[in-house]
């Protein structure tokens, strides 16, 4: 179920800058996660780290970047995947940033890093810390300072340390059997940026210097490697295009899409687009005919099963929803993104039976995921709606902690401890956010 959340990076980027916050939204979703990580699998293996070694998230943004920010999560513009146009050129943009990860090129930020320390207590891993602006599909800002000169001073790597990310990142590719080709096609893109001016630069020229010297070298290395690697496997080809089409179909204009689509026959990528091409129109009655068609076709897919409940869902065709929701969690029943939504579903549903369930799954889904605000807020309501006010009050500290609203997290966590018993799961929850909000660097 795709979501955009206001994302906070004050835990680590304010912690050395403080300035007027920038505009852009995180993308929380299932699917889009799934995919990202079969992608960064083989990847992650050459690199000699662990499948959930590092979490790859997407920025809503039509700029073209991907960035690193501490040495476990890798963050990447929508702009830039929707641009590509194969999977392995976005595998070379991952090989590339976990380059950067294992050669040690974050260390010089370790001493931002241990100032947000405290705030990391209550789950507010950079990454995933995220809040839902109001209703529904909300898009709202980035709480970070991360504008002008300071944004290039933090995130921006040497030359120097490009280089060695790109040959690391080469070998990474050559040893998974990914065309290493693939990282001309992100040096092409960004050919001439350099000879702009800084505003009209692309993020990632500005983070990721270019130079001549690096295109000559890569090509070299390229050369060198004909003849080890082949295409990409067709599970990569398949979530990648999977992933693609769900972001053209959230953030492109709809109607653009179905026109594109007209031509495209009844393949599953065609359908899905226009799945939610219908949707959002809305032409829900299409929708749910295309989002059908999709589970009809793969039955055991649990994100066909999540896509069709958020359709039903937002049709406001609650009890449909949740029984769809329950068949994906059956598929995929560690996924906290989709117990958040089936606890929102029995919640809206609202009898007193699925508001006690939803409690139960909510309660699961925060503990898998601490950091997915629109959760935090549907189980605060799940604990008002069950008489549980105080545990309310801390769910309700906790999204406004990982939102940034430390004021608004103090007050709320003051509340709960107030009225819960000390040392209990919620007084300690409660504490763990009063120490965030103390520890919070505070904007000048």
């Amino acid at each position: 179920m795709i979501h955009l959340f206001r994302l906070s990076l004050a835990a680590l980027v304010l912690a050395c800058v403080s300035l007027p916050a920038a505009a852009v939204s995180l993308i929380r979703d299932a699917e889009i996660e799934h995919s990202l990580k079969q992608l960064a699998r083989p990847v992650l293996s050459a690199a000699g780290m662990g499948p959930n070694r590092i979490r790859i998230l997407v920025i809503n943004a039509s700029t073209l970047n991907a960035f690193v920010v501490d040495a476990n999560h890798i963050f990447i513009h929508s702009g830039l995947i929707m641009r590509l146009q194969r999977p392995e050129a976005l595998q070379a943009v991952i090989a590339h940033e976990v380059a950067h990860i294992a050669n040690g090129h974050l260390t010089r930020r370790a001493t931002n890093a241990r100032s947000a320390s405290r705030i990391s207590a209550v789950g507010l891993a950079l990454a995933a810390a995220a809040a839902a602006g109001g209703q529904g599909q909300a898009a709202v800002g980035l709480a970070a300072g991360t504008a002008s000169s300071a944004q290039r001073a933090f995130f921006a790597h040497t030359r120097a340390e490009e280089a060695s990310a790109d040959q690391s990142a080469l070998r990474y590719l050559v040893s998974a059997g990914i065309d290493p080709a693939a990282m001309l096609d992100i040096l092409e893109i960004f050919r001439g940026q350099e000879a702009l001016r800084p505003g009209r630069q692309d993020p990632y020229a500005r983070s990721h210097p270019l130079s001549s010297d690096r295109v000559r070298a890569v090509k070299g290395y390229v050369a060198g490697a004909k003849g080890r690697t082949s295409t990409a496997p067709a599970s990569a080809q398949y979530w990648y295009a999977r992933m693609s089409a769900k972001l053209q179909g959230f953030l492109r204009n709809p109607r653009y899409v179905l026109r594109r689509d007209a031509s495209k026959g009844n393949g599953e990528i065609a359908v899905l687009r226009r799945a939610i091409a219908y949707h959002k129109t809305p032409a829900p009655k299409k929708a749910i005919n295309e989002v059908t068609r999709l589970v009809n076709m793969r039955p055991n897919d649990p994100f066909y099963h999540e896509l069709r409940g958020q359709i039903l869902l937002e049709s406001r065709n609650y009890a449909a929803a949740v029984q769809s929701y329950r068949r994906a969690l059956a598929l995929a029943p560690r996924q906290a993104l989709i117990e958040a939504e089936l606890g929102r579903a029995l919640l809206l549903e609202g009898s007193a039976a699925n508001v006690k369930q939803a409690l139960t799954i909510l309660n699961r889904a925060r503990a898998r995921d601490p950091n997915n605000p629109r959760m935090l807020r549907d189980l605060a309501l799940a604990h008002a709606k069950s008489g549980q006010n105080a545990m309310a009050s801390v769910a309700t500290a906790e999204r406004f902690v990982v939102t940034g609203r430390f004021k608004d997290a103090e007050l709320h966590a003051k509340r709960a401890a107030g009225a819960l018993p000390r040392g209990s799961n919620g007084w300690l929850r409660a504490q763990d956010v009063l120490a965030a909000a103390k520890a919070a660097p505070r904007r000048r």
